[in-house]
């Protein structure tokens, strides 16, 4: 059995104040400058918002990681988190069964 369809995965889903389009600027280039050095590390897979179908504004995000540490690592130093655009957070595994074979 191949190891990727059992692999390991850490998911960081990011709840959102409700006026988040208004106060994140600020804070944007840092949250995204940090995404993209775990991602450039390798133990970010992807990110991004998330929210009601048709809406256009996000009530948060998720983001997919490889480690639990990175996951726990990222929201520490996410400037969205210390500055009050996440209401809160949490990280769960997910333990990947199927998957689209390259």
């Amino acid at each position: 059995a191949s190891t990727a369809l059992s692999a390991k995965n850490y998911l960081l889903r990011y709840e959102y104040i409700p006026d988040v389009l208004e106060k994140r600027g600020p804070y944007r280039e840092g949250h995204l400058g940090l995404a993209k050095q775990f991602i450039a590390e390798g133990t970010c897979l992807s990110g991004g918002p998330t929210g009601e179908v048709g809406e256009e504004v996000p009530t948060g995000a998720l983001f997919v990681f490889t480690e639990e540490e990175a996951a726990k690592k990222y929201a520490e130093g996410d400037p969205y988190v210390k500055n009050g655009i996440v209401t809160g957070y949490s990280i769960e595994e997910w333990n990947v069964v199927l998957q689209k074979e390259d």
